[in-house]
């Protein structure tokens, strides 16, 4: 099977969106990272709104890229292909919630549709667990599985305002959600990085780390 060297723009997303949520906090005055969301960045009358919306629309194309890489690297190894339209799915998400800022009706619409993408990484673990070869990468995509569920609990413990989780999350929920985005995109790069390491040669599969 050959290396799809395209999987790079998995860690290029996951780089790309991680200095973009770090430095663009700076053009927003009063901004705080630990108790705002990432929305509030973009939001209508933000001076970061138009920059936001680029790095989510650049993040996006650089999961659709991802994606397909994805996808060819599991028809090439015979394990289907849905992780990679999740992925695929995400990106639709991603860049919709920085189209519609919010407070547009269609921002929470895109946000949560996210939900669907981040099962990405449950599918892939499903669908390759059969190939002996993608030991390494089931096991990983398991552990990130559980930490992604962990994460969205906790992000959707806001729906509950006078629960007791929330009282204790709200002061930090901006670092929270980051928590979240952090475990989904990290999946996406350590995947990345290790289909970056396939081995060309027609015998052998993933090498090893």
């Amino acid at each position: 099977m050959k290396r799809n060297d395209l999987v790079v723009f998995g860690p290029i997303a996951a780089v790309i969106l991680g200095v973009g949520i770090i430095t663009l906090p700076n053009l927003v005055p009063g901004y705080s990272s630990i108790h705002q969301t990432v929305s509030e960045i973009g939001e209508v009358g933000s001076p970061a709104r138009m920059p936001f919306t680029v790095l989510l629309c650049v993040v996006a194309a650089c999961l659709l890229i991802f994606a397909e890489a994805v996808r060819e690297l599991s028809r090439a190894a015979g394990c289907s292909p849905w992780a990679a339209y999740l992925i695929a799915f995400m990106a639709i998400s991603a860049a919709g919630v920085g189209i519609f800022a919010f407070p547009h009706p269609l921002h929470n619409l895109f946000g949560m549709s996210e939900l669907l993408g981040y099962q990405a990484p449950l599918v892939f673990a499903l669908t390759w667990r059969r190939n002996p070869e993608a030991t390494h990468l089931v096991r990983f995509s398991w552990v990130m599985f559980i930490l992604v569920w962990v994460a969205i609990a906790l992000n959707l413990s806001s729906l509950d305002r006078h629960g007791a989780i929330w009282e204790i999350l709200r002061p930090r929920y901006g670092l929270v959600q980051r928590a979240l985005f952090a475990v989904w995109f990290g999946w996406c790069a350590i995947v990345g990085v290790m289909f970056w390491r396939w081995d060309p040669a027609p015998t052998q599969g993933l090498a090893r780390p």
